[in-house]
């Protein structure tokens, strides 16, 4: 399947993988901080106390970005798990129908997704509200990656959904389950 919005698409992965990264990083940092502790103290020096406070709540919102930052990437690339047991088995004309209401109801349980997301999101902002670890980060900030990670995810699945309509309109009887949605 082509998709247009295939940059942007690949923006949301990319950006998936920097939070993976960040976490990573983090806790490298953190890592490499005990160890100079240790060993700082077994000859006989000071420790330097290198810790990053809150690292446990940093890296929560990180992971939150990534999982939905990389929804639509993960889309587009096949990466989700589909259950294609039962539809394999189905003429494909039957075939290419049961796929564009999956992808419709999946498109409909997403934009609900999003319009709650987006009023999350304005509440957090409108109340100026924030964490409760140790440090206070502002919830508008995960709840932002989160919101375009999902509206992202959307315009995905929109797009899959026409593709597959108009492949259930046009020629029914040539689809398969590769042309639903994935390469």
């Amino acid at each position: 399947m082509t998709y247009r919005l295939r940059p942007l698409y690949n923006l949301g992965g990319y950006m998936a993988a920097a939070c993976l990264s960040f976490i990573c990083l983090l806790i490298t940092t953190q890592i490499l901080g005990r160890i100079i502790d240790r060993v700082a103290t077994a000859i006989g020096g000071d420790r330097i106390g290198l810790s990053i406070p809150g690292l446990s709540e940093i890296s929560g919102f990180l992971l939150v970005g990534a999982s939905f930052l990389g929804l639509a990437y993960t889309f587009i690339h096949g990466g989700h798990i589909r259950v294609t047991l039962v539809i394999g088995r189905l003429p494909a004309a039957a075939r290419v129908w049961v796929e564009v209401f999956c992808l419709t109801v999946a498109l409909v349980l997403c934009v609900y997704l999003a319009w709650n997301l987006f009023w999350l999101l304005d509440d957090s902002i409108a109340f100026n509200e924030t964490s409760y670890g140790l440090l206070r980060i502002p919830l508008w900030i995960p709840q932002s990656a989160m919101l375009l990670g999902v509206a992202l995810f959307c315009l995905a699945l929109f797009e899959s959904a026409f593709q597959t309509l108009m492949a259930a309109i046009k020629n029914p009887h040539k689809f398969t389950i590769d042309d639903g949605g994935h390469e």
